[in-house]
């Protein structure tokens, strides 16, 4: 069940390879969170500020956003929606958490500038922590800012500017959260994750360190691995405390915890080059994308303890159906020059639909906000 502790040659980049030394001491361990944070978004080694573009058909991965203009347009309307809530306020702000190469933000705001008044203006902030990322974003929205309509800037953290009113939107950031991978030993926890030498890299296992609430469940059975991210856990609680009224939407794949457990009990971590998986992902730390289902169920307990309200917990294509999605199809095939190009955007549609299946959307109202939530399904009942 878990990995296998047979060491990698370092053909990770040199510099990546001497940071998780340094990081790991004289120990030699790292929990995997760490070995993430390093892999991902070191800021002159880690895979996101790589040279070559790593989102959409030509990179490494692609989102629902990259699928189809459609999913910026149904996210719109969501955004929209409360909009309206909020008593149509003259400066409505939406906060996109990682906003990778701006495909997301281009298409919501392309969709919801039009139906806006022209007394509003839309405060587009932008939290991406990789430098490149940020760039990207910032190219693809070249000529969107408008005086007076729209306004675009990016920001360190959601917290940056204190409390605020607004929408906050996060499409496929929780799954590439530094996350943790824990392992089954003779009833128990342990903390899986690298053993850094000086010629090579390989799993190792060490005590579990602390963890936030909630407890973890009790193992099925040795051997089993299941992948925490405190770190979106995090997230959540930065929602909590500074969204004074509106709402947060996180999408993203992931299943319960006891789903995890029994379908997936060698853990989900994933590593993926050119939308393949990497077949010894050590071996590719730097240059491939790493992820892991999220755990919604520690994820919605976060949210929970931290006095967030779930408006709704479905599937994607159930939100997108309730966010007009159905409507916007057919408004952009009518417009379509071709035969050919309606059926293109007819598949992009059905892609959104169904080739998503394991996503969920999280559609949270902050503390304080009286929201019935007949779409919420009970979280865990906490220990």
């Amino acid at each position: 069940m878990a990995p296998s502790p047979s060491p990698t040659a370092p053909s990770i980049p040199s510099g990546l390879l001497e940071r998780l030394r340094a990081d790991a001491g004289p120990r030699g361990f790292l929990p995997f969170d760490r070995v993430v944070d390093r892999a991902l978004y070191d800021p002159e080694t880690g895979y996101y500020e790589s040279a070559e573009p790593p989102l959409g058909p030509h990179g490494d991965f692609y989102t629902a956003a990259h699928a189809s203009p459609l999913f910026g347009g149904a996210v719109a309307a969501r955004a929209f929606e409360e909009f309206e809530r909020l008593g149509r306020p003259a400066r409505f702000r939406i906060v996109e958490l990682g906003p990778g190469d701006g495909t997301l933000a281009r298409d919501l705001l392309a969709a919801l500038v039009p139906r806006m008044p022209p007394t509003t203006t839309v405060d587009y902030v932008l939290v991406e922590r990789s430098r490149r990322l940020a760039r990207a974003s910032a190219e693809a929205l070249l000529g969107v800012a408008d005086p007076g309509r729209v306004a675009i800037r990016r920001a360190d953290a959601l917290s940056t500017d204190g409390p605020f009113s607004g929408f906050v939107i996060a499409n496929e950031l929780l799954d590439a959260v530094p996350f943790r991978r824990l392992v089954a030993r003779d009833g128990a926890w342990r903390e899986l994750g690298l053993r850094v030498g000086p010629a090579a890299v390989e799993w190792a296992e060490g005590p579990l360190g602390a963890l936030p609430p909630p407890a973890l469940p009790a193992p099925p059975r040795d051997g089993i691995v299941l992948e925490v991210a405190p770190a979106a856990e995090a997230i959540l609680r930065e929602v909590a405390d500074h969204l004074v009224a509106g709402a947060a939407v996180f999408v993203d794949y992931g299943l319960e915890e006891p789903e995890l457990l029994l379908g997936h009990p060698e853990g989900t971590f994933a590593a993926v080059r050119a939308h393949r998986p990497v077949d010894d992902p050590l071996a590719e730390l730097g240059r491939a994308d790493l992820s892991a289902f999220v755990n919604f169920t520690r994820l919605r307990d976060a949210a929970r303890r931290a006095g967030l309200t779930e408006r709704a917990y479905v599937g994607q294509a159930e939100a997108l159906v309730r966010w007009g999605l159905p409507a916007l199809l057919e408004e952009r095939a009518r417009a379509s020059v071709s035969s050919e190009a309606e059926v293109r955007v007819r598949l992009a549609a059905k892609n959104l639909l169904f080739g998503f299946g394991t996503f969920r959307v999280l559609d949270l109202a902050p503390p304080g906000s009286a929201v019935a939530t007949p779409d919420a399904t009970p979280s865990p009942a906490a220990p």
